[in-house]
């Protein structure tokens, strides 16, 4: 045991494990090197001596703070949310700190006001929203300039080491699935916004679905959205203003869904008697609305926190996760078409 009147340094730690200083400092820095039971021994002694690391000693040897960048221009904020609280449950115990970073993708000086931030703050990692997770010039960024970097997508967007990634066309395909299966046969479709790699892995997953089960999607039966509520109402008014207006709607997130939803209650439509809705997320007002909507459940806690721990924790099981797929979450908002169509 320590003497109560010395604090443990790195060097009595070394000491009585029988290992060198820099070994002692990849085990505090969680490296992915050093082998299991070097790190339990190194991990003991460190307790049985009451050694705490310094982080200012650690953040100028390694010239990086310990903080997590969050990037993002994504409107949905309850994505930004649910993403934050998985990188949060992954530092909790940590000496790491998050930052969250609003940026304007469609700026031209959107990569040089990201390199100013990155050297500012000198950052351990950044963690990266779509859509500008899909940019392979800020990926490139984050190399040259040395910074750990994890992309989040509706696709695989880099190797696994940089990556956390849905299987969206898939899960929406299974959702138009379930649509037909329940007697659907026109079926709308409100899309994300362009630009957005999940909008359009989402839009491929619905024609692919419909061109499977041999359904013609008529121009009319798809409408713009933009991830929020207010752009959900509008679309889907558009859908349920036409001459020949579908049975059941996908929308392209929840929000949108929920305005849907709205929009058929402005005009007298029951859902699900008269119109199915799905969407895609289960965020909470997926839950909340009346009825209960029918939603594709997305897994951004796990992803946010699986994210984190490849930056801060690489040799963690749950960092060497890349792929989580989404899985269809059914309730109350689906039923059979009043009129078989």
């Amino acid at each position: 045991m320590a003497s109560s009147n010395k604090t443990p340094t790195i060097n009595d730690v070394a000491r009585v494990a029988g290992v060198s200083k820099k070994t002692v400092s990849r085990v505090i820095n969680r490296s992915a090197l050093i082998k299991k039971d070097t790190r339990e021994k190194i991990e003991a002694v460190i307790a049985d001596l009451g050694y705490v690391p310094n982080p200012q000693a650690r953040a100028l040897a390694l010239r990086r703070n310990f903080l997590l960048g969050l990037l993002h221009d994504n409107p949905n904020a309850q994505t930004v949310l649910n993403f934050q609280e998985g990188v949060l449950d992954a530092i909790r115990t940590t000496e790491f700190a998050l930052v969250v970073r609003p940026v304007d993708r469609h700026s031209p000086k959107m990569l040089d006001d990201i390199r100013h931030f990155l050297e500012q703050q000198r950052l351990y990692g950044v963690l990266i929203l779509p859509p500008i997770s899909e940019n392979d010039e800020l990926a490139a960024l984050c190399r040259e300039m040395g910074c750990g970097y994890v992309r989040m997508g509706s696709a695989m967007l880099d190797d696994e080491e940089h990556v956390v990634a849905s299987n969206d066309r898939e899960m929406v395909e299974s959702a138009v699935d379930y649509l037909v299966e329940s007697g659907h046969r026109k079926i709308g479709l409100i899309k994300g916004p362009e630009g957005f790699r999940s909008a359009y892995e989402r839009a491929e997953g619905f024609m692919g679905a419909m061109l499977k089960h041999g359904l013609e999607v008529a121009p009319r039966a798809i409408a713009q959205g933009t991830y929020r509520f207010d752009s959900g109402v509008v679309a889907a008014g558009e859908l349920l203003d036409s001459k020949d207006r579908p049975t059941a709607i996908f929308c392209s997130n929840d929000e949108m869904a929920a305005g849907a939803l709205h929009a058929a209650r402005q005009r007298d439509i029951h859902v699900p008697r008269d119109l199915s809705i799905i969407g895609f997320d289960d965020s909470p007002i997926a839950a909340h609305i009346w009825p209960p909507l029918t939603t594709v459940g997305w897994p951004i806690r796990e992803m946010g926190k699986a994210a984190a721990l490849k930056l801060v924790a690489p040799a963690d099981e749950a960092a060497q996760r890349a792929r989580f797929p989404a899985q269809l979450v059914k309730r109350l908002s689906v039923a059979r078409p009043a009129v078989e169509n």
